[in-house]
């Protein structure tokens, strides 16, 4: 194939999606205030990946390689931490709920795992600020609350701290933010 400028450009038309235009929402159970403050204070995330295993058969010294179950692997998102640690302490006291520091016992609260399994969404913007596309998790919950570096040699960074989520699955769609409309997965 030769160089053809022109219909590179082309086929980039709208310029490329570009990875700082996105937005996060994490429901969180325990702590509803922390919900609405996480849209603003996630840093860095993920569109998700979901992976499809594959079985093997061997017929007569040959593998055939059939599709498999698909998995989805679990979902780090990067949160800056102000100093009233709202965000902070609303995932470690959901992280609590499900499993007690000391007790290692579930708050009744979170008895059941639709009272601590929640949702989250990923939204991907335009350059104009329109909603392009939507991930919505389902079942997730934070598997890890990462640590928080502290150096007397850094001053003019804001803290950062990581959160791991374990979900059910994922749905992708266009639209509405928060919302999946004309869902590709079901």
């Amino acid at each position: 194939m030769a160089f053809n400028i022109t219909g590179f450009q082309g086929q980039l038309a709208l310029g490329g999606a570009r990875p700082n235009l996105f937005q996060v929402t994490i429901n969180n159970p325990v702590d509803l205030a922390s919900t609405v403050k996480t849209s603003f204070m996630v840093q860095a995330a993920q569109i998700p990946e979901a992976t499809l295993g594959q079985a093997t058969v061997n017929y007569f010294g040959r593998q055939v390689k059939l599709a498999g179950n698909r998995t989805f692997p679990d979902w780090t998102v990067t949160i800056m931490n102000d100093e009233d640690f709202q965000i902070r302490d609303g995932m470690e006291r959901w992280s609590n709920a499900i499993n007690g520091l000391q007790s290692n016992l579930r708050s009744p609260a979170l008895a059941t795992t639709v009272q601590y399994k929640q949702s989250a969404t990923v939204t991907q913007f335009s350059k104009t600020g329109a909603p392009i596309r939507t991930y919505n998790f389902v079942g997730i919950f934070p598997i890890t609350v990462a640590s928080i570096a502290l150096d007397w040699g850094t001053n003019d960074t804001v803290e950062t701290f990581d959160v791991t989520f374990a979900y059910d699955y994922w749905q992708a769609g266009e639209g509405v933010v928060g919302q999946v409309t004309n869902a590709l997965f079901g």
